[in-house]
């Protein structure tokens, strides 16, 4: 029922942590959490009445007491003892108008964004939230960034503001030969191909655990 990204996710929450799990869909994810009790508390909502529906269901099913809430991100949460959000499964301009619309209650979240990784670690480090890990895990032949932010001055410099401090090797190497598939696509030397290049000399660098030279 819970999948490898769902129990990556759930091995980021501290048994301290009042937990929300945002666009929670099925609730499998926050089923995981109350039965296990990686949590002090858990909440789960979504914007689909059906799929809250659902996720009610399947709570009850479990025997579980999960409160739940039909909520455009966080604009019918009550509860101010929530200190940490998940939001898993959706785009990342999603994500940050959900960040945006967050209580100041909220001191960490954990993404696990559908796309722009880099453009989603730019502007959370904009909105005061540093990204404090992120694992990358492959399943079903896709590889899924998760990512920790945490409310925090500290900043990270450009590099890995793009690139994530992931120390997977296959995703690097897969990354790099994303790029070295666009250069064989390009017919000849070009300011775009220069740039292709300088992806791989930057990516074969985190591969090597350089990151800490940029």
């Amino acid at each position: 029922m819970i999948n490898l990204k769902l129990k990556t996710i759930a091995s980021l929450i501290n048994k301290s942590d009042h937990v929300i799990d945002v666009a929670c869909d099925h609730a499998y994810l926050a089923i995981y959490l109350k039965k296990n009790k990686l949590c002090q508390s858990v909440i789960a909502s979504d914007i689909s009445a059906q799929a809250l529906n659902g996720a009610e269901k399947n709570i009850k099913e479990a025997n579980l007491d999960i409160p739940t809430f039909l909520s455009d991100g966080f604009t019918n949460i009550p509860d101010k003892s929530l200190d940490t959000a998940i939001i898993a499964g959706v785009g990342t301009y999603t994500i940050l108008d959900i960040v945006k619309s967050a209580p100041n209650n909220i001191k960490k979240f954990i993404i696990s964004s559908n796309n722009n990784y880099a453009y989603l670690r730019e502007k959370m480090a904009n909105l005061g939230f540093y990204c404090d890990k992120e694992i990358v895990i492959k399943e079903h032949n896709k590889f899924y960034p998760i990512m920790v932010f945490i409310k925090s001055n500290k900043k990270d410099n450009k590099f890995k503001l793009k690139y994530g401090k992931s120390n997977n090797p296959e995703y690097f190497n897969y990354l790099i030969q994303k790029e070295k598939d666009i250069i064989n696509k390009l017919d000849k030397i070009s300011i775009s191909k220069i740039k292709h290049y300088m992806e791989i000399h930057n990516l074969k660098k985190c591969l090597k655990g350089k990151k800490q030279d940029y």
